[in-house]
């Protein structure tokens, strides 16, 4: 029996729908981000898993997850697609250098900032992003000394020079079955100078 020599080469578009349905879980949620059709990204995993000879994917009916061989073609998939974005980015970015300073509270770094840097640092190769963590407050202020070329705040009544990127109801939370909000006073983890204190404080608020 001779072994053909032949190199086989794996499709980056259908690496990039294995690794979003990895991240995703679910072909259809997959389907939506990368704006395919759910049929288009079946057919691309089953001409993948054909050319390896192994299964990528097991289906329940909570999801999609990676099969042990699956993993470890997460771990190349995703480094491959790293090198070719990068490439690209190098190749075709805008000339864009220099600094960009910005500033972020604390409290909203996570989830999404760090994605976010990624993927700016990504296609701004040229770019050095410096950024700041602190109090809005303190963002705004260096803001309007210079310091800061972009902040991002958390504010109930932001200024008519800013953009709203989200709005969101303030809640109360506890723990489940928990009877702290029974206590007088009410306990409170909030620090004097945080905007939404005032919100918080006020004797018309009503217990969820």
């Amino acid at each position: 029996m001779i072994a053909s020599n032949r190199l086989q080469n794996l499709d980056l578009g259908t690496l990039r729908s294995f690794v979003t349905i990895a991240e995703a879980g679910s072909m259809t949620r997959a389907a939506g981000r990368l704006f395919m059709t759910q049929s288009a990204i079946s057919m691309q995993i089953k001409r993948l898993e054909a050319s390896l000879g192994l299964t990528v994917f097991e289906r329940s009916a909570q999801g999609m997850n990676t099969t042990s061989a699956g993993e470890q073609l997460l771990g190349y998939a995703q480094r491959v697609l790293d090198i070719n974005d990068e490439a690209i980015a190098r190749l075709t970015s805008p000339d864009c250098e220099g600094q960009l300073r910005l500033g972020i509270p604390g409290d909203v770094i996570y989830p999404h900032v760090p994605d976010i840097l990624k993927q700016f640092s990504r296609d701004y190769p040229r770019l050095q992003i410096k950024l700041s963590c602190a109090k809005s407050k303190v963002l705004r202020e260096q803001f309007k000394q210079g310091l800061l070329d972009v902040v991002v705040t958390t504010e109930k009544h932001p200024s008519a020079d800013g953009q709203v990127i989200s709005s969101q109801k303030l809640v109360w939370t506890g723990a489940e079955d928990g009877n702290a909000w029974k206590q007088q006073p009410l306990p409170l983890g909030i620090s004097k100078s945080c905007a939404f204190r005032p919100s918080v404080i006020a004797p018309n608020w009503k217990a969820l």
